[in-house]
This record gives structure tokens, sequence and C-alpha cells, in this order.
């Protein structure tokens, strides 16, 4: 009997949906958009919840694809699967509703306000400096959205004069647009948004805050911003205000 064309080989997004509707797994997979590996221990801190219940979520994640284990002597670390996972997770969080708008401690604003004006999102940049980046990079005409987000000659000849080397030898597209979860708006991703990131943290143009996925730009990096991209200053520093 024949079948409907490709009825026998449609994806199963039931059982990617059930693997993050749990919350605890969610938030596993948003604290690993930090592009670093993690053990079961620092999740099960972080998420808190028991080191056994980790261990199963974590199961879970790896047998579905969206995380990978590393083992470094008796230490058993996860990762995120790739840039393409961060990519959806963080798709994702700009769709879900927030569930706690209002911080209960000047120590949680802070941190919120911190992640939503600049941090990563696995091996790219993401937040309001991310997205004013993007914009800037498409009004010089580095970056074109005639045939979908892709990167212009001028863009390469900028990448190259800059010194940002793009990462090679992946199957990954060179530019991707990811959906900002704080400013609801694309950022750069793709090999040309994780060779702009790699960049920034080796010339000094951003630094991390603490052990969180935020980042602040400095006074190099907005001096390098300004004169390559023409972001002014209130965009790329923080208001620390209320």
């Amino acid at each position: 009997m024949d079948t409907p064309s490709g009825s026998s080989a449609r994806p199963d997004l039931a059982a990617v949906a059930k693997l993050l509707a749990d919350g605890s797994r969610a938030g596993f997979c948003l604290a690993l958009l930090d592009g670093r590996a993690w053990t079961a221990g620092e999740l099960a801190r972080h998420a808190g919840v028991a080191p056994s219940t980790a261990s199963e979520h974590l199961h879970l994640l790896v047998d579905g694809g969206l995380l990978v284990e590393e083992r470094q002597g008796r230490h058993r670390y996860v990762r995120l699967a790739g840039p393409h996972v961060a990519e959806l997770v963080e798709s994702l969080a700009a769709l879900a509703p927030g569930r706690d708008p209002t911080p209960r401690s000047l120590s949680a604003r802070g941190r919120q306000q911190a992640l939503g004006h600049a941090r990563t999102c696995y091996d790219h940049l993401a937040g309001a400096v991310a997205v004013a980046i993007t914009d800037a990079m498409l009004v010089r005409g580095l970056l074109s959205l005639e045939h979908g987000l892709d990167l212009t000659s001028e863009g390469g000849a900028w990448l190259a004069e800059t010194g940002i080397r793009v990462p090679s030898g992946r199957r990954r597209p060179a530019v991707r647009p990811c959906l900002d979860w704080t400013e609801r708006r694309p950022h750069l991703a793709g090999a040309v948004g994780a060779g702009l990131c790699r960049h920034a943290f080796d010339r000094g143009w951003i630094v991390r805050i603490g052990r969180s996925r935020a980042v602040e730009v400095t006074a190099g990096g907005r001096a390098a911003l300004r004169d390559g991209l023409g972001l002014a200053d209130d965009v790329l520093v923080r208001d620390r205000a209320g």
C-alpha cells in the first residue's frame, strides 16, 4: 500500500519537546548555554535537585541528542551537543513567558540586567549588545537580508581587516540569525558569530562577569566597536540604574 510522501521519515518533534518540558532539564540546557562543560553535581546544585535526579535527567538529555558526555579521568562532564542545540534553546527561550519578571533582590535584578545587556549564547554573543552589533553590520552592508541573513563581500573584507578568524571545517552555516530571548530580535550566530565572539574575548573587548554567561564590554572593546561599527557607548555600557 502506498503511503503519503515523507510520512515514514517524519521528525519526532514531540520527543524533543518532551525533553524540554521538564523544568529541571530545561534549566540544565539554559545553564549550558555558557558553552562550558558542567558536572552532574554542578547542575544539580544549580537547579536545586538531588544528584540522583540530575543524573536521570542528564541521561535522558544525552540519549535524546541534546547533550553529549565528556569524560576526563574519573570525572564526567556534559555540554550541549552543538551550536544547533544552543540556537534551539535560545529561540525557545525567546518564545517562553517570563515566570518572574520582578526580581526579589537587588543582586537578582543586577544579574538579570547583566544577562539582558550582553552574554554568551554557547559560542556567540547575545543580548542587547549582540543585537546592536548585528544591526550595525546590516546598516554598513557587512550583512544582507536579501536572500536571508548572509555575509556580503564587504563583510568578508571587514572580517579579514579586523583580524577575525571564522572557524572552518564544520558543517555549519557562515551566518545564521538566532532569536534573542531577551531582545526578541535576532542576533548573529553561525561560524561568523562564533569567530566574532572568540576574537572579542581574545582581544579583551569583553570579559566574563563572574561565572555567569553575562559579559561586560571593556573600554578597549567600546573603542574597537565604536571605530569598527559606529556603536555608541550608551549602547555598549550597561545601565545600572534602578
